[in-house]
């Protein structure tokens, strides 16, 4: 989408009569030192912003923003069938295979013909333009992978991708060049770089470099070409050819007219570009023509394209014709240039000196929850297809979901940037998708857990409202069974916490002993919440807290009844609330952690790590910043894109606070009232290394005229000089230096906005003792804007529109309409940095792949159940080891995709840091696998056909040094030994035979 650049960078073309004369830089025109013009005609057709998806494919509501994908699809494949010099490239997969299943068979070949021609061009090719600041790198390769593939099974081969093209997402992050690098992609196109980076390296020649997205772990192996394009990703001025374009200006060469404008034209044309061909490196320079869902009159773009390669090749001075990225990125690796090598990230962004655009790290947390949550179902309903075996035509499937999951990657979806009714569609295409995963997860554990085919089995009920402690079926029934399934390779201990209708409870495990429980009263805060929700129906008052063991991708059945009809429960006592105000000392504790409060105002005041005996001052507050609403230094306001606050001092909301303190054999937990509109429950588990931060916040009050941006700070006296760390997309930790940049000197006109950085999973401080770490349940924004402190932002509700496009002001009012309410968690680990990553590794992988609850009523005895049914299934035979993670487990069309990873990145620690070696023979109890061919992380290229392009670095590497690390050993299909490096992810097409009546078989020699 287009937004206002409020910073215009003047440049200045110093050369004498536009003659644009280069050295030869051995490029394909070698001998010609013209200056050689890659015209690329494309549209970046955003998958929902100002208009839902549907609403953009039909060109339906118009009264918000004209766009219709299908006719532009409709429109440009006539002209590129009309003349085998014209090109285009498409994108968005998700809309492209929406016009291709409307298509016949006439047309079909015609687009076939074309993409062979090279004429229609993938590039990038996910099934969206992701998000790089919120997303996680799971859902980022699901849906690069579901995208690619549709390429791949429709245009084989040969059309594969080789070009990544984020022109339009707001930052970069290394760990999405990395992906990009593992999926075979040669070259990376960005749109968006910071005002002051851009400013630089247009004077350095240093818009062109080769990215090392994986510096310490992957090296030379995340290597990628990325180019920054001159224009973000619209036509040079003037040059606009499309109907939408009020001021187009077109090429009138009838010289019988009084408007006749060739020769100005051609003018104009080497004006606009020598001056951006002075700060490349090469006498090749790429122009965009094209810009948002622009092509819906084709004719009018290559009608005035045609005239502009003619009139301009005849006055010679510059060399212009049609192209595409991928033409123009073969043409640079010729010229056989030196290239920088760039190590850090591109975040955060910013296009002016007050305008950064660090909100949308926040921006809709809601939302970005629940994209979260839905790729732990996601990945829980694949696992469970290639369980049980060939799907029935019509039965449910994970497809829904995965299109949904892939839709809400783009960059305006969970960065929480779309108009209000389209964040709602997202919302609603999730909601659909995962109510058909629920049926399909109910239908395979039940199979697997009935031991007669014939015997019907539980209906199994899913809750998506526990976490303010809803489930009619728990609260209505005295008598049922909660079905845990773990997503993990490895066994977990699955916290239960659910609402029931009495005090005392009965829980027995799958083996029929009985289970340690506890009961709590459910909070004020929570009922409030659950009358928000418009849930007055649930009315329990009781939640139950209880541990489930459950095997490595399997599931375990525990069984729950009343004490009224059941043997009595010796392990359960009722816990009476401890108030805090008749307290002697205001502490929680478990094996591990002790946390200390206040007495005197409700506080948090320390946290020690047992194991190491360290004690930690730790204060945590919530305050919130003012939304800028814009002043005399700029009249950028905050909203949905920036954070601008109009102090860099925030607001204490509550100096005192209201405590309840409970402690049972479970749990113990001190439930804060901070102020009328955010409360907090901080919980201590049994056994846990971590502490538990639930926290509500809203409606956000907005009665005073001022958004608000509400976060949560943690103070320590930790000495962190300086340094903090974020995580990217969940994977590497990167380095952050408050008030610093690597490659630019910061001008620090936004003190506290300049320093937000996306959080996806976690952030740290820490010195040479201790070391925090605060791992979220979503991607929010956070920042140290101290020694010894970090921050992180929760809610956001302002009031003013950012004038980035979107066009109306960040205001989710909630179902209620006063405001929406925001629940979510942190989890605070203190430890020496030596143990940490062990812990928040770990910690990590369960916050993502959680486990899902199946709850069913129940009248049968423990003995009658297990006669028909299996209350355990183990999926695995053996567990992973701790620092490997399975990371995919799905059928790809006959065959099982799987994606294994090394989790812990190198020198992280002295053990799970190490190389690691696996087998997938014999691993997982419901099918074998016969043999595998290794791919590329897309999926869609066999790894031994792998064949990146070897730049010259500006470092000690040569190209030679790089082959060697790029070169992957052959590997017989029939050898199931995987070998993992840290941080190395390895993507397998397996046969596999299920052990009983379905088989999931192919010939492996057919597939690439």
């Amino acid at each position: 989408m287009v937004r206002h650049l409020l910073f215009f960078l003047a440049l200045v073309w110093l050369g004498s009569g536009f003659e644009c004369q280069f050295k030869d830089s051995g490029g394909p025109d070698s001998g010609d030192d013209k200056l050689q013009v890659h015209l690329v005609p494309h549209t970046h057709d955003d998958v929902g912003w100002l208009k839902t998806v549907d609403e953009y494919y039909y060109g339906a509501n118009n009264s918000i923003y004209h766009a219709g994908v299908q006719y532009i699809l409709d429109s440009v494949i006539p002209q590129l069938a009309s003349d085998s010099t014209k090109r285009f490239i498409y994108v968005e997969i998700a809309f492209f295979e929406r016009w291709w299943n409307e298509q016949n068979e006439a047309m079909k070949t015609k687009v076939k013909r074309l993409v062979a021609n090279k004429q229609l061009e993938f590039i990038n090719a996910g099934w969206c333009m992701n998000d790089e600041a919120a997303t996680h790198y799971n859902a980022i390769i699901d849906q690069m992978t579901y995208g690619l593939n549709f390429v791949q099974e429709t245009f084989g081969s040969e059309a594969r991708p080789r070009i990544a093209w984020h022109i339009d997402p707001f930052g970069h992050s290394n760990e999405q060049a990395s992906i990009f690098a593992q999926m075979s992609f040669d070259g990376f196109f960005l749109g968006r770089i910071d005002y002051a980076d851009k400013e630089l390296r247009l004077k350095q020649q240093r818009m062109e470099l080769v990215w090392r997205g994986s510096v310490k772990n992957l090296e030379a192996d995340s290597d990628i070409f990325t180019g920054v394009l001159y224009n973000n990703y619209a036509a040079p001025p003037g040059f606009c050819f499309d109907q939408s374009y009020k001021d187009a200006r077109p090429i009138q060469d009838d010289p019988n007219l009084y408007d006749f404008n060739v020769d100005e034209t051609v003018e104009r044309f080497v004006q606009e570009t020598c001056p951006q061909a002075s700060h490349y490196k090469t006498n090749h320079i790429i122009l965009t023509m094209g810009e948002d869902f622009q092509y819906e009159n084709a004719n009018t773009w290559y009608k005035n394209l045609d005239k502009l390669i003619k009139y301009v090749n005849q006055d010679g001075r510059v060399h212009a014709f049609y192209s595409t990225p991928t033409m123009y990125l073969d043409a640079l690796y010729k010229a056989n240039q030196t290239w920088e090598v760039k190590k850090d990230d591109f975040f955060p962004y910013a296009d002016c000196p007050h305008c950064y655009w660090t909100g949308y790290f926040t921006s809709r947390p809601a939302l970005k929850r629940y994209v979260r949550y839905n790729n732990n179902l996601l990945q829980v309903c694949k696992q469970l297809e290639v369980m049980n075996g060939p799907a029935k035509k019509n039965g449910p499937s994970s497809d829904l979901l995965r299109r949904a999951m892939g839709v809400a990657q783009h960059h305006d979806a969970v960065s929480g940037t779309s108009k209000q009714h389209v964040a709602d569609d997202y919302a609603k295409r999730l909601a659909i998708g995962a109510a058909e995963c629920q049926v399909l997860v109910g239908n395979v554990l039940n199979k697997l857990g009935v031991k007669n085919p014939e015997i019907k089995p539980p209906t199994l009920t899913f809750c998506d409202y526990l976490n303010i402690s809803v489930c009619p079926l728990t609260e209505k029934t005295n008598s049922f069974t909660v079905t845990v399934y773990n997503p993990l390779a490895r066994g977990t201990d699955a916290v239960v916490r659910l609402p029931v209708a009495l005090a005392s409870m009965n829980v027995f495990s799958p083996q029929g002993k009985l289970v340690e429980s506890q009961t709590l009263p459910v909070s004020n805060e929570t009922r409030q919440l659950r009358q928000a929700q418009n849930l007055k129906q649930s009315d329990s008052s009781f939640e139950l807290v209880f541990f489930a063991k459950v095997p490595a991708l399997g599931f375990s059945t525990y069984f729950v009844n009343s004490t009224k009809s059941t043997v009595k429960n010796k392990i359960f006592k009722d816990v009476p609330k401890r108030v805090y105000a008749d307290a002697d000392e205001v502490s929680i504790e478990n094996e591990f952690i002790k946390l200390s409060f206040s007495e005197d105002t409700g506080h948090l005041t320390t946290m020690t790590d047992k194991s190491s005996k360290t004690t930690t001052v730790l204060s945590q507050e919530f305050y919130w910043y003012n939304g800028s609403v814009g002043t005399d230094a700029s009249k950028q306001p905050s909203g949905a894109y920036i954070f601008r606050p109009n102090s860099s001092q925030p607001i204490l909301i509550s100096k005192e606070i209201n405590v309840e303190v409970f402690k049972g054999t479970v749990v113990q937990e001190v439930r804060q009232v901070i102020s009328p509109f955010i409360s907090q429950v901080v919980r201590l588990y049994a056994g846990q290394r971590q502490a538990e931060f639930e926290y509500t916040v809203g409606p956000i009050p907005i009665g005073d005229k001022w958004g608000k941006e509400i976060i949560t700070r943690f103070d320590t006296d930790i000495k962190s000089n300086e340094l903090f760390y974020t995580d990217a997309n969940g994977r590497e930790m990167q380095e952050r230096k408050r008030n610093y940049r690597p490659t630019w000197k910061l001008n620090n006109t936004e003190p506290v906005a300049e320093n937000y950085y996306p959080v996806n999973s976690r952030m740290l401080i820490r010195d040479s003792e201790k070391q925090l770490t605060i791992l979220t349940d979503r991607s929010l924004g956070g920042s140290s804007m101290k020694d010894g402190s970090m921050e992180v932002m929760l809610h956001r509700r302002l009031l003013k529109d950012d004038k980035r496009g979107v066009g109306e002001p960040l205001n989710e009012t909630g179902i209620s309409g006063e405001g929406l309410i925001v629940r979510g968690k942190l989890s605070l680990i203190l430890s020496p940095p030596k143990e940490s990553a062990a812990l928040h590794r770990e910690l990590g992988e369960k916050l993502l792949l959680g486990p899902v609850f199946g709850f069913a009523s129940n009248s049968l005895t423990f003995k009658k159940w297990t006669s028909q049914y299996n209350s355990q299934h183990k999926g695995l035979t053996r567990e992973l080891p701790a620092n490997v993670h399975l990371l995919t487990l799905e059928t790809m069309k006959d065959l099982a995709l799987i994606r294994v990873e090394h989790q812990f990145e190198a020198g992280e620690d002295p053990k799970l840091s190490q190389p690691v070696n696996i087998s997938l023979a014999e691993l997982f109890t419901d099918f074998d696998v016969e043999s595998m061919t290794e791919m590329n992380l897309a999926a869609n290229q066999l790894l031994k056909d792998k064949q990146p392009l070897h730049w010259n670095l500006k470092t000690k590497e040569n190209k030679e040094e790089q082959r060697k690390k790029k070169k992957m050993a052959a590997r017989k299909e029939t050898d199931l030994n995987v070998r993992l490096t840290p941080m190395q992810i390895r993507t397998f097409k397996a046969v596999i035979r299920r052990h009983g009546v379905f088989q999931l078989k192919n010939v492996l020699s057919t597939t690439n």
